[in-house]
């Protein structure tokens, strides 16, 4: 498991705005979309959120927008994994299309383990995961290249 699956959106019609680009908020569906799709790579699918009923949260998340995506785009997401703890995940988007060569946006968000129930909590990754987690994780040089953030979301150890 070298990387994780890289995701394509399908711009629809309503996303577009006056100025004939997507508007802010269908970015956060988008990444939204790719969470999904990373959850799947990782072993967290349906299957798993069905016999644990664990799931992630997302805690926090920071859109960056670079350059506009137009109707007329293609738009897919590439995920990385920044870094991670026993219950979270510092995920990082690139938003990308063909027709510009630089990231047209990024974001990056902190995703929480959960259990569900009547009070939901916290919960540890199974160590499969948490293995898979790691050996995708960035390395140091690679995460500082990844674009930019306007403060800092990063896992505090104790």
């Amino acid at each position: 498991m070298t990387q994780l699956p890289v995701y394509s959106a399908s711009i629809e019609p309503a996303w577009i705005d006056y100025n004939g680009h997507v508007r802010d908020a269908y970015y956060g569906l988008v990444a939204s979309y790719a969470v999904d799709d990373v959850m799947d790579h990782l072993g967290l699918n349906a299957a798993y959120r069905e016999t644990t009923h664990c799931t992630l949260y997302t805690l926090e998340l920071h859109l960056h927008y670079l350059h506009e995506v137009k109707s007329s785009d293609d738009l897919r997401v590439i995920s990385s994994i920044l870094d991670c703890d026993r219950k979270r995940i510092h995920l990082g988007c690139r938003f990308v299309c063909s027709r510009v060569s630089e990231t047209v946006a990024s974001a990056d968000m902190m995703l929480l383990h959960v259990r569900q129930g009547e009070k939901p909590a916290s919960a540890s990754f199974p160590d499969a995961v948490l293995q898979t987690l790691e050996a995708l994780k960035l390395g140091p040089e690679a995460r500082e290249a990844f674009g930019p953030i306007s403060r800092k979301i990063e896992l505090k150890r104790r």
